[in-house]
């Protein structure tokens, strides 16, 4: 059922409406060369319910706001990452999981450099740290289960299209594009298949110049190929990450 205000062209519904929130798993890695770790970004919280626990960064989103600007403005006012590579996971809204209220949340996944910007906590955050995945503090809400479908969602995604790439410096070695995958996918990779697989699908080219990497020869640098992947269409075979 809806009524209309004439006063202001709109309708109104008196049907009871949950409130709509966004969190955020932005993960990175950091360590050396073959001991990368997988880290998330959490913020403690400043205000109640759960003040002074560890929770995904997020909020309310407002009147007349997208989902993705939403996401994109909670992350910036609660950790001062104004930029970074986002995708949708899933919603949830299993009606006890907000003490505040029937809330559903839309779960955002997302990837940036352990170098991007420095934290700033704010908003909502009294701070912002990485925390490895691995030795997670208890968790506010329910965002254990959200972090767990996020990194089930990444870990899925990379077989699909070269996210992890958001992840590397512009020019990189085969290497640290392995060792990379590995801190996300918590498993060892096939070197010689991905490196095999990675330059017949052309997804990287030779770049100028080569890296030293421990006792070995100086590496090849290498580069993720400008078109080489089409955000629209799924690769004809699985990519080898």
């Amino acid at each position: 059922m809806s009524i209309k205000d004439t006063s202001r062209g709109k309708y109104y519904y008196t049907w009871p409406r949950p409130a709509v929130t966004v969190d955020i798993a932005l993960f990175t890695v950091e360590g050396l060369l073959n001991q990368l770790r997988l880290q998330v970004l959490l913020i403690e919280r400043d205000a109640e319910p759960f003040a002074g626990a560890w929770a995904l960064p997020g909020g309310f989103v407002r009147e007349d706001e997208d989902l993705a600007d939403a996401a994109r403005r909670e992350l910036a006012e609660e950790t001062g990452l104004g930029d970074a590579y986002l995708e949708q996971v899933v919603a949830v809204g299993t009606p006890s999981r907000d003490p505040r209220g029937h809330t559903v949340t839309v779960v955002w996944a997302g990837l940036v450099p352990g170098d991007a910007s420095a934290l700033r906590a704010g908003g909502d955050a009294r701070r912002a740290c990485w925390t490895d995945v691995d030795a997670l503090p208890r968790l506010a809400f329910d965002h254990a289960a959200l972090l767990t479908l996020a990194l089930s969602h990444l870990r899925r995604r990379i077989g699909e299209a070269p996210v992890c790439f958001e992840l590397l410096p512009k020019t990189f070695t085969l290497s640290e594009l392995q060792s990379l995958t590995e801190a996300i996918l918590g498993r060892t990779v096939d070197r010689r298949n991905l490196r095999r697989k990675v330059q017949e699908m052309g997804l990287v080219e030779e770049a100028a110049g080569k890296r030293q990497e421990g006792a070995h020869r100086p590496a090849q640098l290498y580069r993720l190929r400008p078109g080489a992947f089409d955000p629209e269409r799924r690769p004809e075979r699985e990519l080898p990450f």
